[in-house]
């Protein structure tokens, strides 16, 4: 009796071993089949390689189905396979990326990562095997999953239909302002300014997504050229200080607009798109406008876009509870235009300054 209750447990240790070698082979089959560097491959432990690879398995399936229903997309994969060899396609693409100086997000209908580019890691710290697949609602901030979900909602219309969409997140940061990395309970937030498109499709078969770029909000911007313009402003959006580049664009000496609200300055049809931009401040820190249209002094507009910042105040006493209120909004402005209808007054005031010839 006690030798076959042994017998048993070594036949039931030896195929327990059969069974961890056979799984073993299998995820080490799994873990080859990944398209990654073998140094990031040696690091997965068996949770991240199934879910890496089922992100892999979606976007494979994402892109045979966009091929299928796109003739963009057959045109993209007949030059993929043209191209002259795998290194070269990859060096491309990393100039694409230095480029754009941001990264490259794929999200599926529910939020799921299904792909970010390698440079990830770069701006948040956070490098693209921690992120793939997992849903960004995990490393979003509460108060922005209200406006992903609404971006993520996909009207039914054409069977693939491509729907802009422009929005600023705030994602989990690892990388300290020096430059530093911590750990994922220390991290902060960081602003991103996410534009891109749906793809959509009404067959339940294939494979609805949002394709991408996500460029991290600078506190401070480079006035590259002379159609770029500083300014100051109290929350409520009034100019407390302007540049002299200014004048040269719009024609407003800077001492004019001191005073004045943005809201004076832009075309009426465009007040919308700048109260998102004003709320997007108030809740984010950091904003961009989207392009609108600016009035010039004595007639026409010019097309612009605003970059800002609200700096926050002293910080309260200890005695006090809760965070530093802003103090005052950081601006810089890129004219994309020359000025555009210059004898149409769209306001009392171009009116009265009918005689100000622009400079175009």
């Amino acid at each position: 009796m006690k030798v076959d209750k042994e017998r048993r447990r070594a036949i039931s240790r030896e195929a327990a071993r059969k069974r961890r070698r056979a799984e073993a082979d299998v995820f080490a089959d799994l873990l080859r089949l990944l398209p990654l560097r073998a140094s990031v491959r040696a690091q997965l432990d068996k949770p991240s390689v199934i879910r890496l690879a089922l992100c892999y398995v979606r976007l494979k399936t994402l892109l045979r189905d966009a091929m299928f229903a796109s003739p963009f997309f057959t045109g993209a994969a007949e030059l993929r396979q043209n191209s002259e060899s795998e290194t070269e396609a990859v060096d491309e693409t990393d100039v694409y990326l230095r480029v754009l100086e941001g990264f490259v997000m794929v999200l599926s209908s529910e939020g799921d990562m299904m792909f970010l580019s390698d440079n990830v890691g770069r701006y948040l710290g956070l490098t693209q095997t921690e992120l793939m697949g997992h849903n960004i609602f995990e490393f979003t901030h509460p108060c922005d999953h209200e406006e992903i979900r609404s971006v993520l909602h996909f009207s039914a219309g054409e069977p693939w239909s491509d729907a802009k969409c422009d929005f600023v997140m705030r994602i989990k940061s690892t990388l300290t302002p020096r430059g530093r990395s911590t750990n994922l309970k220390s991290a902060t937030w960081k602003v991103l300014h996410c534009q891109g498109r749906a793809a959509t499709c009404a067959d339940p078969f294939l494979t609805s997504c949002l394709l991408l770029t996500c460029r991290p909000l600078p506190v401070s911007h480079t006035l590259l050229c002379s159609r770029t313009f500083s300014s100051e402003h109290s929350m409520d959006m009034r100019f407390t200080h302007c540049d002299h580049r200014v004048t040269s664009i719009l024609g407003y000496p800077p001492h004019e607009l001191v005073g004045r609200s943005i809201y004076e300055l832009c075309h009426t049809l465009d007040v919308v798109c700048l109260r998102k931009y004003h709320i997007d401040l108030y809740s984010k820190s950091q904003s961009v406008s989207g392009r609108y249209r600016m009035l010039a002094r004595g007639g026409g507009y010019v097309w612009a876009e605003s970059h800002s910042a609200a700096v926050p105040g002293p910080r309260a006493p200890k005695s006090r509870a809760g965070h530093p209120q802003p103090r005052l909004i950081l601006s810089v402005t890129y004219v994309l235009s020359s000025v555009e209808e210059a004898f149409l007054q769209l306001s009392l005031e171009q009116k009265m300054q009918h005689g100000y010839v622009s400079r175009g």
